[in-house]
């Protein structure tokens, strides 16, 4: 078994730390590894069961692991109960501590052995945990760090349609984004490979000024909830992360179609790219403005996909009876 101990010292009080380290929904808008983060069993207000899809050397990895969560000691223990290989096994702790200073003292700790105890994987893994746990006390610390003016640099909004048309129709549409070149018209160029449920999208999109914009995204595919989320890992200048969820949900006689993102600004990249006076409100507004614009897009051509495949498929029952009346 190898172990590791990671430790940093954050800007801010031991509880609100701690807050953010046990509430998971929040983990892939602030931990960059983090890609998703899917609570599936909550048996008590102790332990949780959470299925992770995260960045290991580079490569999306999932596992399940069990959580039991501490608040009065601020520790949440870890340990996968399904690994994805070569690890065997993993386990370990957040413990959050008031630093003599002020502010928290974080500590990670991680333990782990390799499939067959191979010597390379075991060095493989360590080093996907030397690269995550530094990655994810930096983020940590940044994420709790107040803006300059006191501003909040993390925000989240939603634009939603209704559509009659079958949530199958519509969650094609979103899913096949290979396509998306010839269905959506600010979108240029696109390149798709997908692996098991997760897609990496490399994505040039235009805008109204008729400048190009390249972002690349990983998706994992929903499809038995109808849901989509992403992560940017290629993002615009203005901002630090970018999270997002598409949802197809049952709606009077069809169905809605909602649009989600979770979005932090980077203080320094919104100066260089809106101008230095920029802000962060007005940052807010342009970046809900823009995002908005390309989702309300997809969402209205979405709609109008599902519900010209429920019209032709109303129009092929009807030939149909019609035809049987001639019998």
């Amino acid at each position: 078994m190898r172990t590791t101990r990671h430790r940093t010292t954050v800007p801010a009080d031991p509880d609100r730390v701690y807050a953010l380290l046990a509430d998971a929904g929040q983990w892939p808008q602030v931990f960059t590894p983090t890609v998703h983060a899917e609570v599936t069993e909550v048996p008590d207000g102790e332990q949780q069961l959470i299925h992770l899809w995260a960045l290991a050397n580079g490569e999306v990895r999932d596992w399940t692991s069990r959580r039991t969560l501490d608040p009065a000691a601020r520790r949440i223990t870890f340990r996968q109960v399904v690994s994805s290989p070569p690890v065997a096994s993993m386990g370990g702790e957040w413990q959050v501590d008031a630093a003599p200073d002020g502010g928290s003292e974080v500590t990670l700790l991680h333990d782990w052995t390799t499939v067959d105890d191979d010597a390379a994987a075991a060095d493989w893994i360590g080093q996907a945990v030397e690269r995550n746990s530094t990655a994810e006390l930096e983020a940590l610390s940044r994420a709790v760090t107040p803006a300059p003016d006191g501003e909040p640099l993390r925000f989240a909004f939603a634009d939603s349609v209704d559509a009659e048309g079958p949530a199958e129709a519509v969650y094609e549409f979103l899913a096949r984004a290979e396509l998306w070149p010839e269905r959506l018209p600010h979108v240029d160029r696109l390149d798709l490979t997908e692996q098991g449920d997760v897609q990496r999208m490399e994505m040039v999109t235009r805008a109204p000024d008729g400048s190009e914009h390249t972002t690349v995204s990983l998706r994992v595919l929903r499809p038995e909830q109808h849901t989509l989320v992403y992560k940017q890992t290629v993002l615009p200048a203005a901002l630090a992360s970018h999270t997002g969820r598409w949802t197809v949900e049952p709606h009077g006689a069809g169905v809605r179609i909602t649009s989600w993102h979770g979005v932090t600004l980077d203080v320094d990249g919104v100066a260089r790219l809106l101008g230095p006076g920029t802000s962060l409100a007005d940052a807010r507004a342009r970046v809900r403005h823009n995002l908005g614009a390309n989702s309300t897009t997809t969402l209205r051509h979405a709609k109008e996909f599902a519900e010209q495949i429920a019209q032709q498929a109303a129009q092929q029952a009807a030939e149909q009876q019609g035809a049987a009346w001639t019998r």
